[in-house]
């Protein structure tokens, strides 16, 4: 199994999934981690450059914020590098992010602890628990 965690910088579970700069990426066997990986991840602030150099007026949010088919291809370019991934931590994120996540077979679990550590250990255990809340 491998746990992804959106962070910025290795220690912290990132608040926001489209801001995140990184994939810590958690290789778990026999529910021990046995191996840890740092992958890039696309976020907002890549795609706000190329939106200036797009002829598109896909800003329109005719389906809800972060669902229409425009924040669904982010989306998907987003999560390439999570393909081999069943579990997402993150600290919040839009309903879009959610929904396509949930599209290519991850689960994305919300949590409000900080420290990847402590929600991977939580969650190897059993008692971290889902915050629907911190869907935006």
């Amino acid at each position: 199994m491998k746990i992804a965690v959106v962070t910025d910088d290795q220690t912290t579970i990132s608040r926001h999934f489209g801001r995140a700069q990184y994939y810590l990426v958690f290789t778990v066997e026999d529910g021990e981690v046995v191996q840890q990986e740092l992958r890039p991840k696309l976020g907002h602030n890549q795609f706000q450059l190329e939106e200036h150099h797009e002829e598109s007026d896909d800003h329109q949010h005719e389906h809800g914020h972060g669902q229409g088919q425009h924040s669904q291809e982010k989306h998907s370019r987003m999560m390439a590098n999570l393909v081999d991934c069943q579990v997402l931590l993150a600290g919040g994120m839009g309903m879009g992010a959610q929904s396509s996540l949930l599209q290519i077979g991850v689960n994305p679990v919300l949590t409000d602890i900080r420290q990847i550590d402590a929600a991977v250990s939580a969650y190897l255990n059993g008692t971290l628990v889902d915050q629907p809340k911190l869907v935006h």
